[in-house]
């Protein structure tokens, strides 16, 4: 096999070219087998092997720099960078993790994991090369849906300012995570139908530069040649911007790839190279619907089914339930998502109500501010979101939303650990960001039944409001309490005395596992579901106090900042002699893995809770 070749970089270079589409063909059963096997990013890895096949024939790596947005398109990148063996381990806890991290590899430059940073990053990089006088190459590989953020086009306008090489590839699938929206995704659309200017260019003047008063017709024209290209091809932005534009490019072909990437490091300034790519290409399921092979779990190949089917409900089709059921008689609710329709569950409400969904692509910024001005015209915006994207608009929430106090709805998916993406997905912060912006109510539901209370308690309010709730199926225990939701209380649901255990979202299911432990051992212990992050229940808290020696906070986020803090600071000030316990993810960032052992690392699981009771019973 041509892959057992490929042990470090350089080795590409040793395949024939005749031997390229053999190469490709075999990095696309390798990705579609071991993604099948463990679970991982495909559709985007299966449309940039050949992309990724020319950079490294192109590029002197690790010399010259690739840093690759979002970089869940990356394994082909890592194989052809030597770490093939490692795929078995892929997203797995202690394995390589499935986005570009500079710790794994020399050949990776930069680490990534969220969208329209690329181009920034290289940027910097290439700066930094120019003003050590270095020589290398620095690239930047941008998808068109990463394009709709508004970084992708901050960093644009500085680098048309380059008086040296940097090069840009727009690996343009029309697809983000869902098909792209937008006036960029239809700027995109034009110029792919306007390769005639290519042609019509390169034919005339060749026609042209046959004799000496057309090659002297060939400068002129050249002088000229803005104004043709308005003509042809219209806008041509990368050009007004001073970027330098080739393309399209066929992404499917190493050879003419290379060939324009090894000319793009010849110009003396920022170059843009337009790649036209399919993602999925070469697993039909995939190319069928790629938007259902971003990101899987393990599956089967031949049918491209998944091999463990959904169980029951998970959060986000609860949270999609709920919502449709309000909208039916409340014309005031809308749908916001920034490029995440399925994985938000809105998907649903998109087609009940397609008049009353905006989604405003990979851009949470916008999303947020855009929510804000839809409250100020009187309509419900329900922003649903990634807890590790929403970080992204965390400006705009202070200063655009609760400033003005303004009635938007905040659907946190995702929130706590999401495992195999790792560092950069993790929804461990949220609690700590939104506490402290004033005017911001967040709760979190211990089940199923009350994310449905929680959404109806949040659409009834008056102000900037948060629910959080986890990623995968919904937990259904504890059904038997159903308190109503009321502003800024907690619920009580086993009250005993000794030990106090204040939970809150996730974490009172391991509460509720914690207590049952301490009770096999003849202790005694209350249960609280806090529901509420901020306000926090200070009655419930002089409750427990008053007759508890010991209070355990749980939260699946991290400590400062977090409920336990909140409520650890309130505890000292007022009841001094009671001791303290914090379960809580500590100050640091979550590598990748599973939950299940990422849970007992970090200690936030009831066997270690337990460990920790029992290592001081005093």
């Amino acid at each position: 096999m041509l892959l057992d070749k490929i042990n470090k970089a350089d080795d590409i270079k040793k395949i024939a070219p005749e031997d390229y589409p053999a190469l490709a063909a075999e990095l696309r059963e390798f990705l579609i087998k071991k993604t099948a096997e463990h679970g991982g990013h495909l559709a985007s890895n299966l449309g940039a092997v050949e992309l990724t096949m020319a950079i490294f024939l192109a590029l002197d790596l690790p010399k010259d720099k690739v840093v690759w947005d979002v970089g869940h398109q990356s394994y082909t990148h890592k194989i052809l960078s030597g770490r093939k063996d490692a795929f078995d381990e892929l997203r797995q806890f202690g394995g390589i993790a499935g986005f570009p991290k500079t710790g794994e590899s020399p050949c990776d430059a930069f680490n990534t994991g969220h969208s329209s940073t690329s181009v920034s990053a290289a940027l910097g990089l290439a700066q930094a090369r120019d003003l050590r006088d270095e020589t290398f190459t620095v690239a930047a590989v941008i998808g068109d849906g990463a394009m709709t953020g508004g970084m992708a086009f901050e960093a644009l306008n500085n680098a048309s300012r380059m008086k040296k090489n940097f090069i840009i590839i727009l690996n343009d699938n029309e697809m983000s995570i869902a098909r792209n929206v937008g006036g960029f995704s239809s700027y995109l659309n034009d110029i792919r139908t306007k390769e005639s200017y290519i042609s019509f260019k390169e034919k005339l003047a060749d026609s042209l530069g046959r004799t000496r008063r057309g090659k002297n017709l060939v400068r002129k024209l050249k002088k000229t040649k803005d104004g043709i290209k308005h003509i042809v091809v219209p806008g041509m932005f990368f050009e007004d911007m001073g970027i330098t534009y080739l393309g399209p490019v066929d992404g499917h072909d190493v050879k003419k790839l290379r060939k324009t990437i090894e000319e793009a490091k010849r110009v003396d300034h920022a170059v843009l190279i337009h790649v036209k790519t399919v993602k999925g290409r070469g697993y039909m399921p995939a190319e069928k619907n790629p938007a259902m092979f971003h990101g899987v779990g393990p599956f089967d190949i031949d049918t491209g089914l998944p091999l463990k089917p959904k169980t029951g409900p998970e959060y986000s089709d609860i949270f999609s339930d709920v919502l449709c059921e309000e909208a039916a008689s409340d014309k005031s609710i809308v749908a916001v998502t920034a490029a995440m329709p399925d994985g938000t569950g809105l998907s649903r409400f998109s087609v009940s109500y397609p008049e009353r969904f905006f989604d405003v692509g990979i851009a949470e910024a916008h999303a947020v501010t855009s929510a804000a001005g839809m409250a100020a015209g009187g309509l419900k915006p329900v922003v649903a979101v990634y807890s590790s994207f929403l970080q992204r608009g965390f400006d705009q929430i202070l200063h655009d939303i609760c400033i003005q106090n303004l009635h938007v709805i905040f659907a946190i998916d995702r929130a706590g650990l999401v495992g195999a993406d790792g560092e950069t997905h993790q929804g461990i912060f949220d609690l700590s960001f939104l506490s402290c912006i004033p005017n911001m109510t967040i709760l979190a539901p211990k089940n199923a039944a009350e994310l449905k209370a929680d959404i109806r308690f949040a659409l009834a309010y008056a102000g900037p409001i948060a629910v959080r709730y986890p990623r995968g199926k919904a937990y259904t225990g504890l059904s038997q309490f159903d308190a109503p939701v009321e502003f800024g209380k907690a619920e009580m649901l086993y009250e005993e005395e000794d030990t106090a255990i204040l939970a809150v979202g996730s974490m009172v299911s391991t509460g509720e596992h914690v207590r049952e432990k301490l009770k096999a051992q003849g202790r005694r212990c209350t249960l609280v579901n806090m529901r509420f992050i901020k306000p926090i229940d200070h009655e419930m808290i002089d409750r427990v106090c008053r007759t508890h020696r010991l209070v355990i906070t749980l939260e699946e986020n991290v400590f400062r900042g977090g409920m336990g803090s909140v409520a650890a600071a309130y505890i000292h000030q007022h009841y001094p002699e009671v001791r303290l316990m914090h379960v809580a993810i500590p100050d640091g960032y979550v590598e990748h893995g599973d939950v299940t052992k990422l849970r007992h690392k970090l200690g936030i699981d009831s066997d270690s809770i337990m460990e920790r009771l029992n290592e001081d019973k005093t």
